[in-house]
């Protein structure tokens, strides 16, 4: 059998270990070329989050294009596995020199990310003075809030951030139907996953402690989850909401109505 053979039955069976004994690989998930264990590990990390074989369509000496019909079943780019079918299209860049073989791999992970069921945004690191991530916000009840919770946890790498994205999930979920629940807003920023979540009162916020709180935190005091964590709570100083009238274009608020007489209604707080 052929390098170019034995390369190409490696991906279409999904063997992890064959797949490593080409010369080099690259793909656009590697930062270099990879080789021998680090290749092995490579492929059986992208085996597990997309499983299933490849179907090559065209074969020449220089190039392989395929097909990758799949389900996204581990965390990918900090996306944790939604379970979603797609089909990933690529084309292997074949060198074969001195009895080495050379792969380069082109697929587009923006398209993955698509078919998964998420939207690309691009933002940089940082400006020197500031660092960007990516936000979400879950609404409650409408209500003033009497207290706020802040926490952060500190995250490791792409696959830990997934880990900590489900987890979360669940817990917001437990909140949703507590009583005294405003909202919450999360924020992505560097190595740190931040959480402000408003309550009507102090007191409230013990809907924080339900079982999908519990499971993260024993994650995180006695699986080895994240790198560190900030929790706080804080009480109301002052509040206030403004809102443009559609109609006169004046500013009002609660206590004081637009000069036409309309009044801004109470949103959830998130």
């Amino acid at each position: 059998m052929s390098l170019i053979d034995r390369h190409l039955a490696a991906w279409r069976d999904g063997d992890p270990d064959a797949a490593a004994t080409v010369h080099s690989f690259v793909d656009p998930d590697t930062d270099k070329p990879l080789t021998g264990h680090a290749l092995a590990e490579h492929a059986r990390g992208f085996m597990a989050r997309f499983p299933g074989g490849f179907e090559f369509t065209r074969v020449t000496p220089a190039a392989a294009t395929w097909t990758l019909t799949t389900a996204h079943r581990d965390s990918y780019l900090g996306m944790p596995g939604t379970g979603a079918e797609l089909t990933i299209t690529g084309t292997d860049l074949l060198t074969e020199d001195a009895g080495e073989l050379h792969v380069h791999r082109h697929f587009d992970r923006l398209a993955i990310a698509e078919a998964i069921g998420y939207t690309p945004r691009f933002v940089p690191r940082s400006d020197g003075a500031r660092e960007f991530g990516v936000s979400s916000r879950t609404p409650g009840s409408p209500g003033t809030p009497g207290a706020m919770a802040l926490t952060w946890l500190s995250v490791r790498d792409d696959d830990e951030a997934a880990d900590v994205d489900l987890l979360s999930v669940e817990v917001v979920k437990s909140m949703r139907a507590a009583r005294g629940f405003l909202g919450v807003g999360t924020f992505d920023i560097g190595d740190r996953k931040y959480t402000l979540t408003a309550f009507d009162k102090p007191e409230s916020i013990r809907s924080i402690h339900a079982r999908a709180h519990q499971r993260a935190m024993r994650r995180f005091f006695r699986g080895g989850l994240c790198t560190g964590a900030y929790t706080s709570v804080w009480t109301l100083a002052k509040e206030s909401h403004f809102a443009r009238c559609a109609d006169c274009g004046s500013m009002a608020a609660a206590e004081r109505p637009c000069d036409c007489g309309w009044t801004p209604t109470t949103d959830p707080l998130f």
